[in-house]
């Protein structure tokens, strides 16, 4: 075993389990607590994984759920930023920069430099998979949302135009999964979930 390269692996992983300190703005199914980013991605990962039939092109599954349970490992430092917070979104790419710059600068430089990639590629939304993974991370707070009678959209006054923004590139990575989101994007523009 290699003592020094275990042991920046070891950091790496009490590192990670910061994520689940960063809470989001989606609470959990049937609106109990706020869901953190570490469940964010555990549940990513899941979806990918259950919903590559659903894929437009072809994917390297595993290769894609890891990108799901890396992709907001930087806001240990950067914190999350509400999808509908355009204030927020302005410093949210620097921000992450600086984080994936420290965290991912823990592991040994293999590891560096791979899961930085994926980070970068998941980032960029290019490959098949960072856009199926981009699907889910899409997908899966509108299922919490709508699981929860749209209160988090109702809370935050959230409006149909902001809502299609955020999902409408979904139709990259998956037709199927964007049409059955438009389907459930005006269900809840019907029930006065989302605000014209």
């Amino acid at each position: 075993m290699n003592r020094e390269r275990f042991e920046k692996q070891l950091a790496f992983i009490l590192e990670a389990d910061k994520e689940k300190n960063i809470l989001r703005q989606t609470h959990l199914t049937g609106h109990g607590r706020r869901e953190n980013d570490a469940e964010h991605a555990w549940h990513m990962a899941m979806m990918i994984y259950l919903l590559k039939e659903y894929s437009n092109d072809e994917i390297d599954v595993a290769k894609a759920m890891m990108m799901a349970l890396i992709h907001d490992i930087v806001e240990i430092d950067a914190g999350d930023t509400y999808a509908y917070d355009t204030k927020g979104l302005e410093s949210q790419k620097e921000r992450e920069e600086r984080a994936a710059e420290r965290i991912f600068g823990i592991l040994p430089d293999d590891q560096r430099d791979e899961l930085r990639a994926l980070f970068e590629e998941f980032e960029s939304g290019e490959s098949p998979e960072a856009r199926f993974a981009k699907v889910m991370d899409n997908f899966q707070p509108l299922l919490l949302n709508n699981s929860n009678g749209g209160a988090d959209w109702r809370e935050h006054k959230v409006t149909k135009s902001q809502v299609v923004g955020r999902q409408q590139t979904s139709g990259a990575g998956s037709e199927e999964i964007w049409e059955y989101t438009k389907g459930l994007i005006e269900e809840n523009v019907r029930k006065g979930n989302i605000t014209e």
